[in-house]
């Protein structure tokens, strides 16, 4: 090989690594995030049809959280895509600051999901008391909630880490959060099923105080 074509190819090889990692970056990012999308369409419904077959509002409160984080899977989806887009003559400095609206609108969504969540746990504890029906189906849907968030977590907070994705940080955080308000959800269930069949009435307040743990879990990663 001539000396000529060495210092050519050696001159080419920064360029070409770098356009290499920053595809890689993008696959990467746009794969974790639509796999996130995926998951929380999976619970999410999964959620919404236990919660009404069972009247849980803990559930419920659940599936409404878990619906705002289906948005939020998709604004991230969708801000990754934007923000990796290179500078351009509107946006000299990037896009990446797309990553920070996403994040900004995921809070107050999450914000809207624990004023309905106070709200009818309110109504439940004080004015009108509901028969909750624990099943089967409820409590499997619930682990399977726990197992989804925790893998999901891992994968958005490592994936985060690596490119310093605040969008995908966000996502990480709050289904890392999620565990804790869906393993509640599964005690006030286990409550309510032992009032039933122990006769203690005042178990099934149980429902709706594991409802305002939930909100409790939006305000602290708000």
């Amino acid at each position: 090989m001539a000396a000529g074509e060495s210092k050519a190819i050696m001159k080419f090889m920064p360029e070409f690594q770098a356009t290499f990692s920053s595809g890689s970056m993008r696959r990467e990012k746009r794969a974790v995030a639509g796999n996130s999308v995926l998951a929380a369409l999976l619970i999410t419904s999964l959620k919404i049809i236990v919660g009404i077959t069972t009247g849980s509002l803990g559930i419920l409160s659940e599936a409404a959280h878990s619906g705002l984080d289906l948005v939020a899977a998709l604004l991230t989806f969708f801000s990754v895509r934007v923000s990796d887009k290179p500078a351009d003559a509107d946006h000299q400095y990037g896009h990446g600051k797309v990553e920070n609206v996403s994040a900004f609108i995921e809070t107050g969504l999450l914000l809207m999901t624990c004023v309905w969540i106070i709200y009818e746990s309110t109504k439940r504890l004080f004015f009108h008391s509901v028969e909750i029906e624990p099943s089967v189906a409820a409590f499997a849907v619930m682990l399977l909630s726990i197992v989804v968030d925790a893998w999901r977590s891992r994968a958005l907070g490592r994936i985060a880490t690596k490119y310093d994705s605040q969008a995908l940080e966000a996502d990480a955080l709050h289904f890392s959060t999620d565990i804790w308000s869906s393993a509640v959800v599964i005690l006030g269930l286990t409550l309510v099923w032992a009032g039933r069949r122990y006769q203690v009435g005042w178990l099934r307040q149980a429902d709706p105080i594991s409802a305002l743990f939930v909100a409790g879990v939006v305000v602290s990663v708000r």
